[in-house]
């Protein structure tokens, strides 16, 4: 007699990722992540009461680690002006992969109608901002920030995506706006 597979909430969440992945968000349903992860329609049910639920355990999986990322980003750049804008700026590195852009596209797409959602990301945002008004130039490092998001966005949802070398250019014109940013105005 063979032994029963252990299934874990990670292994349904990241059977979830590669259905979006595949699906897009309109495919993610609980019979497609449950076949996916060669489970019973009853145990995605058991984990993650609905679609919905799962979508934001999927978030909720995702947030925490981009916040670890930028934490250790920040950490390292704690000898910067700014190591909270700096940091980000540094956690933008990253390349992206289609499992970042297929998640944050489901996201997108179920934004409208989920509430928790819509207070997930709005919390992120507003600690984001609460950062980056601690420092001496707050207001520089939120024009900064302001790029930054506009220019994560843009690979985020594949709007563009720039070569290595032009990305780490785009990158270091973020820094300087906090760095050549006239707080007077």
């Amino acid at each position: 007699m063979g032994r029963t597979r252990k299934i874990s909430d990670d292994d349904i969440l990241d059977a979830a990722e590669r259905v979006v992945v595949r699906l897009g968000a309109v495919g993610l349903s609980i019979d497609a992540v449950a076949q996916e992860a060669g489970v019973s329609k009853a145990r995605v049910v058991y984990d993650h009461k609905s679609k919905s639920a799962l979508l934001e355990a999927l978030v909720d999986r995702k947030v925490k680690a981009d916040l670890t990322h930028i934490e250790a980003c920040v950490e390292a750049a704690v000898d910067t002006p700014h190591p909270e804008l700096f940091g980000r700026i540094a956690s933008a590195e990253k390349i992206l992969d289609e499992t970042d852009r297929a998640v944050a596209m489901a996201v997108s797409a179920s934004m409208s109608k989920d509430e928790k959602l819509q207070r997930t990301m709005r919390e992120w945002t507003d600690l984001d901002l609460k950062m980056m008004a601690t420092g001496k130039r707050p207001k520089a490092a939120l024009m900064a920030y302001l790029a930054l998001s506009g220019f994560f966005c843009t690979e985020l949802f594949a709007f563009h995506t720039w070569p290595e070398t032009e990305r780490a250019s785009i990158l270091d014109g973020i820094r300087s706006i906090y760095l050549s940013y006239s707080d007077k105005t």
